[in-house]
């Protein structure tokens, strides 16, 4: 039988590490080697090559450590929620007192429970079709504004701010925060995922006065990175439903890159961070302002292409008009009025360009118009010298056009015979004339 000390036997002063150290040889002496079977959790690999997590089950939770040698033999690469047989030795780690289990190997144990209910929750979805890539979304080239959930106090809002000011800064952003971890967070993630729904359909609809909200194009659900716990929430069925119904297309970030969610496969389009969530919306800056100086080039080039046709036809006019007053009066017309209209429409071009983006170079509609101005007063000069060609001025110094009975100019004594019908166009009106006698000079 166990004898109770007596109270006048003082008990034993240990040094704290003796006792750890007698603590570790009763539990070897005791235990090991020992094979325990749970649950990872919270799985890490250290830069020496040190793996450090827990095993668990439904009643406890075990730290663990497996060091560099033996995290070299393994074939497969550990993640949390996998169900796995751990085979070593109990120690106590002396420096915090704390109990470990030292592993020398690891082999798969079938699938966590975790684990095991994603499986089931995607398999379930992608019979419905809630995977299917023929209902995913392009993403829209340049969004008007653009919709986001996370939490407020997430590293992953700094990180998708930070990369939307950097890229964007005229793009709207409509935040509606979200719990992203917890039992709570699957209904608050739903709950932010409907308002921004109402907002997006809001905004897009007919008569919209956008004014007031801006109109948001596409949303961005992010969350950052941690263990099959952390990211539980973003497996929930009700949130995927959700998704799927979102009335603009969404982008899934989270987690890292080896992280996969149901979420994932229910967006529009998987990011492997919320940084790059947020770039695949956001085209920098520097990229539209070259789109607009190459569109800009392509304007000044056709309105330079129609104004050189313009004087060539007018040349060819000149050209072959015998009496071109008339007609000359009438190009010139047409030519002020094509003119004008094509002043019209570059400007109305530029105008829209304007107002469809924002920050850019304010300059440009002046340089264009300046340009149009030098042009016109091409043309102008053009057609002042067209009308140098003009009769009626050597008309006025007095000569006078001779033509026969047809309209034909007579040039010379050998196209009239005596007793031809002539007329004489003077400046201020025609004279019938009968030749009596041609002479040569």
């Amino acid at each position: 039988m166990f004898e109770r000390p007596s109270p006048a036997v003082a008990p034993r002063v240990w040094e704290v590490g003796a006792l750890c150290r007698a603590i570790a040889d009763a539990l070897e002496a005791r235990f090991n080697p020992v094979a325990v079977r749970g649950e990872i959790t919270g799985f890490s690999r250290a830069s020496s090559g040190h793996c450090y997590f827990s095993v668990k089950d439904a009643n406890g939770q075990l730290r663990c450590a497996m060091f560099r040698r033996a995290a070299s033999l393994l074939d497969f690469s550990p993640r949390d929620g996998e169900l796995v047989e751990v085979r070593g030795r109990l120690s106590v780690y002396e420096a915090r007192g704390d109990l470990q289990f030292i592993v020398e190997s690891m082999q798969r144990a079938g699938q966590g429970a975790l684990f095991e209910q994603f499986l089931r929750l995607k398999a379930q979805l992608e019979t419905e079709g809630l995977f299917d890539s023929a209902r995913k979304r392009p993403l829209p080239l340049q969004p008007r504004g653009i919709g986001l959930v996370t939490s407020t106090g997430a590293a992953a809002l700094h990180d998708v701010v930070t990369a939307l000011r950097r890229r964007v800064p005229h793009i709207p952003v409509v935040l509606v925060p979200a719990q992203v971890q917890g039992t709570a967070a699957p209904a608050s993630l739903v709950a932010a995922l409907s308002k921004l729904y109402l907002l997006a359909q809001a905004g897009q609809a007919s008569g919209a006065d956008l004014t007031k909200n801006p109109p948001i194009d596409v949303i961005l659900l992010v969350r950052g990175g941690g263990s099959i716990e952390d990211l539980w929430a973003f497996n929930d069925e009700q949130l995927a439903r959700t998704i799927v119904q979102s009335p603009v297309p969404l982008i899934s970030g989270v987690g890292h890159e080896t992280d996969f969610t149901i979420a994932d496969f229910c967006a529009d389009l998987r990011a492997p961070t919320p940084t790059a969530a947020a770039e695949l919306v956001a085209q920098p800056r520097d990229v539209w302002l070259g789109a607009l100086g190459l569109l800009a080039g392509r304007i000044s080039d056709g309105v330079q292409r129609q104004l050189d046709t313009r004087h060539q036809r007018l040349d060819q006019a000149a050209a072959r008009l015998g009496r071109p007053s008339g007609l000359v009066a009438r190009e010139q017309m047409q030519l002020a009025r094509l003119a004008q209209r094509m002043r019209h429409g570059v400007l109305l071009k530029l105008q829209r360009l304007a107002q469809s983006q924002k920050a850019l170079e304010a300059d440009f509609p002046q340089k264009m118009q300046r340009r149009l101005v030098q042009q016109a007063e091409r043309l102008d000069r053009a057609a002042l010298r067209l009308e140098l060609l003009d009769p009626r001025l050597v008309l006025h110094r007095g000569y006078a056009l001779l033509t026969d009975t047809e309209g034909r100019a007579v040039t010379s004594v050998r196209q009239a015979q005596p007793g031809d019908a002539l007329r004489a166009t003077l400046a201020d009106g025609v004279v019938d004339v009968t030749v009596a006698q041609p002479r040569l000079l």
